[in-house]
């Protein structure tokens, strides 16, 4: 998969966690949970759904290297199944 294709799974999971959210307009290096003006519980709904969509395993201790689009799309790429 490649990481363009892991970026549209990301996007597709933000969508579905904050619908009202203009992803056209997502600074990808911005923090999401500022840009997407979402709480602790709906972050974590995220991280469960790319876990659920690509089988990466986000801890959480390794929040802190997945707050931004761009952070989260090279984390999980570079942790996908074989």
């Amino acid at each position: 998969m490649t990481a363009a294709e892991v970026r549209a799974t990301i996007v597709k999971s933000i969508g579905d966690i904050a619908p009202e959210a203009d992803l056209a307009a997502l600074d990808p290096a911005a923090d999401l949970r500022e840009a997407l003006d979402i709480d602790s519980m709906d972050f974590l709904n995220l991280v469960i759904a790319v876990h659920k969509a690509l089988a990466v395993d986000i801890p959480e201790r390794d929040y802190p290297q997945v707050m931004s689009l761009d952070a989260m799309t090279t984390y999980v790429h570079a942790r996908l199944p074989a």
